[in-house]
């Protein structure tokens, strides 16, 4: 079955800088959407970033735009997610997901059929 394991959170300081990184195993990405979600405690969960397989197009969420940067690795069926200018605001746990069958992105969690376990982002204030 599919898997999808996140590795790089932690914790650091506003103005800081993070990267995740999320490895798919069992799963095609060159013909899916892969991407980045976070969930604050309280809160909904949100999409934060995306990125097709086949062309390697990048959609990310206005919150982030300019300091986030969603990328891939396809040799290493890998998608990172380069966290610059870190806020508090960012504190969250972030999921990395993927779809399955569709060659196009959405920002819906509904959209995509697996998920990470999560790995947590903390930016104290």
């Amino acid at each position: 079955q599919v898997q999808l394991v996140e590795s790089g959170g932690g914790s650091v300081q506003a103005g800081g800088s993070l990267r995740l990184a999320c490895v798919a195993s069992r799963y095609t990405f060159s013909r899916n959407c892969m991407g980045w979600f976070r969930q604050a405690p309280g809160q909904e969960r949100e999409w934060v970033a995306s990125i097709l397989g086949s062309s390697g197009a990048t959609y990310h969420a206005d919150s982030v735009k300019g300091r986030f940067t969603i990328s891939r690795d396809k040799a290493k069926n890998t998608i990172y997610l380069q966290m610059d200018s870190l806020k508090p605001e960012d504190a969250a746990t972030y999921y990395c997901a993927a779809n399955s069958g569709q060659n196009y992105c959405s920002r819906e969690q509904t959209s995509y059929a697996y998920w990470g376990q999560g790995t947590q982002v903390t930016v104290p204030s």
